[in-house]
């Protein structure tokens, strides 16, 4: 078995790069990069303004490295005391100033593309700018060396000019005892956070922000995409906090996510005793874009074996007969039927006839759950339905049972210990895809019930062009598929002992 598992996972890691180098040449080589300008004023742009409006964007968007020659003589000003010299209005007028001609040599040499634009007529601008397209190969290594990020006393923003100023500031990891509620905890000084370990009474009660699963930023709010939907929603709830000074306040963040903050002031630093004064406000009344989808997912999922199962057995028990035929009815309806129109009816007849909320609202109550996880669960059922159904007839048509019968066993005993347990094992297999499959969200469902869950990220990332968000939700969707199938493979040798995964035959 752990060679069985060494082997997946191997294969499992050259799969997750596999997919995620596609999903890069798709994004950034294959699909027009035109496409993030639509919703935009592009034509309000000119000329040699509008190529540097362009090429700036890229840069934004993650297609290529941008270098301005503005900025560059500004860092040559800076540097030198000299000034730098200004573009001229023609291009052969360059090679009369040094600095210009260096940075169009530098930037060759280096691999960029040099463009130089101008003036076309008296509003115009005169420009000088190098781009250049990032690798694939590098950007792949770049998204995978930096999928895990440690939180050490190295954080790049505590300087060691910052470090002289804050005598407190030592770079080191300590044990300490945390002063809010008496519990130990690790703490960091030259880190980003200053709580690196810690314990409250939140679940899962044990808590860290050494290791940070970077999936990359959302583009529009550079916000961190991992931490975008695992954070709570809602409105801000405050809590009674003491401060280093002694005075009380009610606040609305979490004092354990507090980071490193290089402008801290004078006030915030009597507060709260030290630097680490950056907080955003944590405290809400929600539950997180992955919490909601998976309520709502796992849910369903219960109801989904539950009910399905059993009644995939009793089609199977009344072949032909009328409870089968009903169930038949319902199986092809839901096939036949697009999921759009289904999930409608579903929220009006819930709506109208029983007065349930078919939006979501702001503050959430229990029954707002109810047609989302009945709107999801019901296809689901009748695909569990029909295999199920499907799995019995065959193993009751098997020869092992025609052989069973001969030899004079019981038609319940017959079905309890081997038709049951051999049509039940591929139906077990599913059940980690499942459950994992929770987390992804659904994208029709949620979008109709107005849930605030995963469902509709990638579909928005797709329609803003929000690159990085892409790729992420890529990987992370292809990792839960990829555990799923290795947890499913696991289970399903738990409940049949003839499969085995020492050998190469798949059973024993």
């Amino acid at each position: 078995m752990a060679g069985y598992i060494l082997k997946r996972l191997l294969r499992s890691i050259l799969s997750l790069i596999i997919v995620v180098f596609i999903i890069m040449l798709l994004v950034f080589q294959l699909m027009n990069r035109e496409q993030i300008f639509k919703g935009t004023n592009l034509q309000k742009y000119k000329y040699n303004a509008k190529e540097v409006f362009k090429y700036e964007t890229y840069e934004e968007y993650g297609y290529l490295d941008y270098v301005n020659y503005n900025e560059y003589a500004k860092d040559y000003t800076k540097e030198t005391g000299e000034i730098a010299p200004t573009l001229p209005k023609t291009e052969e007028a360059d090679t009369n100033y040094e600095l210009i001609t260096k940075f169009k040599n530098e930037y060759t040499e280096k691999g960029y593309t040099i463009y130089r634009g101008v003036p076309k007529n008296k509003s115009d601008i005169s420009v000088l700018f190098a781009y250049k397209d990032h690798n694939i190969f590098e950007r792949l290594w770049d998204f995978f060396s930096h999928l895990l990020v440690f939180d050490t006393t190295s954080y790049a923003e505590v300087t060691d000019e910052y470090v002289a100023k804050y005598g407190e500031l030592e770079r080191k990891i300590y044990w300490a005892t945390d002063p809010l509620n008496g519990m130990p905890c690790i703490m960091g000084s030259g880190t980003k956070h200053k709580y690196l370990f810690y314990f409250d009474n939140v679940f899962p009660f044990v808590h860290q922000n050494f290791v940070k699963i970077n999936l990359g930023k959302k583009y529009f709010s550079n916000q961190d995409f991992f931490e975008y939907f695992t954070q709570n929603q809602g409105e801000v709830v405050t809590r009674e906090m003491t401060y280093a000074d002694g005075s009380k306040a009610e606040v609305g963040y979490d004092y354990h996510k507090r980071t490193f903050n290089v402008n801290t002031t004078e006030d915030s630093y009597k507060l709260l005793g030290d630097t680490y004064t950056s907080v955003n406000s944590t405290y809400t009344n929600g539950l997180s874009m992955i919490g909601y989808s998976f309520i709502i997912g796992i849910i369903s999922t219960i109801l989904v074996y539950i009910i399905g199962v059993p009644l995939g057995l009793l089609l199977a028990l009344k072949k032909d007969k009328i409870a089968d035929k009903i169930g038949n009815f319902y199986i092809i309806f839901i096939m036949a039927v697009p999921s759009l129109a289904y999930i409608y009816l579903f929220a009006m007849l819930g709506s109208n006839l029983f007065g349930l909320p078919d939006n979501w609202p702001t503050g959430t109550v229990p029954l707002v759950y109810i047609l989302p996880i009945v709107s999801l669960a019901l296809p689901s059922i009748a695909s569990i339905m029909k295999w199920t159904r499907r799995y019995m007839i065959d193993q009751m048509t098997s020869d092992y049972v025609k052989f069973a019968r001969s030899q004079g066993f019981s038609e319940s005993e017959i079905f309890r210990k081997h038709i049951l347990k051999n049509a039940l094992i591929p139906i077990v297999q599913g059940i980690p895809g499942s459950v994992l499959g929770a987390l992804t969200g659904a994208i029709i469902t949620e979008r109709v019930y107005n849930v605030p869950g995963m469902g509709k990220l990638l579909t928005s990332a797709i329609d803003t062009c929000d690159n990085s968000v892409i790729i992420g939700i890529s990987f992370f969707y292809a990792l839960l598929s990829i555990a799923s199938l290795i947890l499913g493979d696991v289970l399903m040798a738990k409940v049949d002992p003839r499969i085995s995964f020492s050998g190469g035959g798949g059973r024993k």
